[in-house]
């Protein structure tokens, strides 16, 4: 079944269908009657009241709209006339709202209009009078937040008229301010230059001018031009006079310097004269000093001079011996021979002449130098397989020792890292014919290139080289007799005993020497890797019945086995 459409509206069928669910609730509740008409009438009297404020609200907000439409309307006018513009504006018929809305657009537009025009016409006025009074010369101060503008006349003619009068009073204040600025530029970097008070010297020109807070404040006046020219050609001058002067007596600090060695730290506090040597008088930017051109910095440059002309002598000797030492350094550096006190009294004798000048001898010792630095660079490889030739040798001097030590085995401390040692030891021991082959060589070579024998410690290194592989060659032929001797007595020893059998205890020193070194022949049995362990395996089959706790045959067989191994 379809519903019909209410045609009451939402407020009343929400109200209605309210006061339906409330009759429900009474009924369930049981009200009675009186009850129920006493609560509807209060809440017919509770929306009276509501009716009654809004109304009085709705005519208060009435009469407040029409005052506010009057008082567009009269903005409207007084705007349109002051900025020159045409009243034709009509809000037309309509409701209060309607017409507001058309009015406010207008209102809002001219308001803006009168802003900006307001805006530009304060901000020209303003720099009119303060240009006007700047370019008059009579210190006038300007209100620039009361220019006296007349609010009654905005419009666009009035406002051209102010702009094409202020166009031409900053066009004077541009030029006349270009000249100023110039001007007080190169006093400021003169006076700065030449550590003069800028501030009391500018203040004779203007007092203005030492204002650094704006370039607006500065005096522009005909009588400031020509005071500010005049004293800039005069600073002028004066720093030309200071530069030549400083000029010179940098180049005599440099030439100083130069003689006597003077330490860097030492001439840097100068550093703010010798860059004046190559400078114009017109290149500012080359000081770096901030007042390397005053008169203080011209006066200790004078004194440093004097002290280093008096310095200059007595440090003649000095700075010549100071040469020499540094070239006997060299070739000591080197191993090359030198005849110190030979080169010493020569130096003397030409500087007591006085027959060679000071600059001429420190030129000649410092070629010297340079020619002992390129031979000491050629001497190089040479001298560093001359150390590792002498380290491999003390290497091997080292493991000779060490293999003489019976108890070199014993789990002492520190016996691990000699048995890595002596490893390392054997291994550069071995390489030892090899490094005297290649320094020979090279030896060889050096001396075809330069000339001249190779001179190490004043011994040429040649003969050195011969003189040691002889030494090494006779040690090793000693070592090899000796161990051709024990392995015969060993032997010898072995079959003694193989035909007589073991001896008494209490006849035995053989026993106790052999006893004694059977610590030493077993970790021979470690350098089974080495090879030297295939001779003594035969002799312990051969000779296996008899056995002796106290001197093993292994013992007897280990060193013969050694020396077998060694010969092969």
């Amino acid at each position: 079944m379809t519903t019909k459409p209410s045609s009451v509206s939402p407020s009343r069928t929400t109200c209605a269908s309210l006061l339906r669910e409330l009759q429900i609730i009474w009924d369930e509740i049981g009200e009675s009657d009186d009850q129920r008409d006493k609560m509807l009438l209060q809440l017919e009297q509770e929306c009276l009241d509501i009716y009654r404020k809004k109304v009085e609200m709705t005519r208060k907000h009435s009469a407040e709209l029409h005052q506010y439409l009057a008082d567009s309307k009269a903005q409207i006018k007084a705007l349109a006339l002051a900025l020159g513009e045409v009243d034709s504006f009509s809000c037309g018929r309509g409701t209060l709202k309607d017409q507001l809305s058309a009015l406010k657009p207008v209102l809002d537009e001219l308001t803006l209009k009168k802003e900006k025009m307001v805006k530009e016409f304060s901000a020209v006025l303003s720099q009119i009078a303060r240009i006007s009074a700047e370019i008059a010369g009579t210190g006038m101060s300007v209100n620039v937040d009361d220019p006296g503008l007349d609010e009654r006349d905005l419009s666009v003619k009035r406002l051209r008229e102010l702009q094409s009068q202020l166009e031409e009073l900053q066009r004077e204040k541009v030029l006349r301010l270009e000249r100023v600025s110039a001007n007080v530029n190169i006093i400021r970097e003169l006076s700065v230059v030449m550590s003069i008070d800028f501030c009391k010297t500018i203040n004779k020109v203007h007092p203005s001018l030492t204002d650094q807070s704006s370039a607006q404040s500065k005096s522009i006046s005909n009588d400031t031009l020509a005071r500010l020219t005049t004293l800039t050609d005069s600073l002028k001058q004066e720093k030309q006079q200071r530069l030549q002067k400083l000029q010179y007596l940098g180049s005599k600090l440099i030439e100083l310097w130069k003689l006597i060695e003077t330490p860097i730290d030492e001439q840097k506090r100068f550093d703010h004269v010798t860059s004046t040597i190559s400078s114009s008088v017109d290149e500012q930017k080359r000081f770096d000093h901030v007042t390397s051109l005053s008169l203080d910095v011209i006066e200790q440059t004078e004194v440093e001079v004097e002290r280093l002309n008096v310095l200059k002598a007595s440090k003649m000797k000095e700075l010549v011996f100071k040469r020499q030492s540094e070239l006997e350094e060299i070739y000591r550096g080197v191993h090359m021979d030198v005849d110190s006190d030979s080169a010493r009294e020569i130096l003397s004798s030409l500087i007591d002449s006085g027959s060679v000048g000071l600059s001429e001898l420190l030129s000649s010792m410092d070629d010297q130098i340079l020619k002992a630095k390129e031979q000491a660079l050629s001497r190089k490889d040479i001298l560093d397989k001359v150390e590792k030739c002498k380290f491999a040798s003390e290497e091997e001097k080292w493991l000779d020792e060490y293999e003489k030590d019976e108890n070199r085995y014993s789990a002492g401390r520190g016996a691990h890292k000699n048995l890595k040692r002596a490893e390392k030891a054997r291994i550069l021991a071995g390489k030892i014919p090899s490094i005297i082959e290649n320094l020979t060589a090279k030896v060889k070579a050096w001396e075809i290139e330069k000339g001249i024998p190779f001179l190490y410690d004043k011994v040429p290194l040649l003969h050195t080289l011969e003189e040691y592989t002889a030494q090494r060659q006779e040690r090793e032929e000693e070592k090899r007799k000796s161990r051709e001797q024990k392995r015969l007595q060993e032997q010898h020893n072995a079959e003694q005993e193989a035909i007589f059998g073991s001896r008494p205890s209490t006849k035995k020193p053989l026993g106790q020497s052999t006893s004694a070194n059977t610590m030493v022949g077993t970790p021979i049995n470690r350098r089974t890797p080495l090879g030297r362990h295939g001779v003594s395996a035969g002799k312990e089959r051969k000779e296996g019945g008899r056995a002796h706790n106290v001197t093993p045959i292994n013992y007897v067989a280990l060193p013969k086995d050694d020396s077998v191994s060694r010969r092969n």
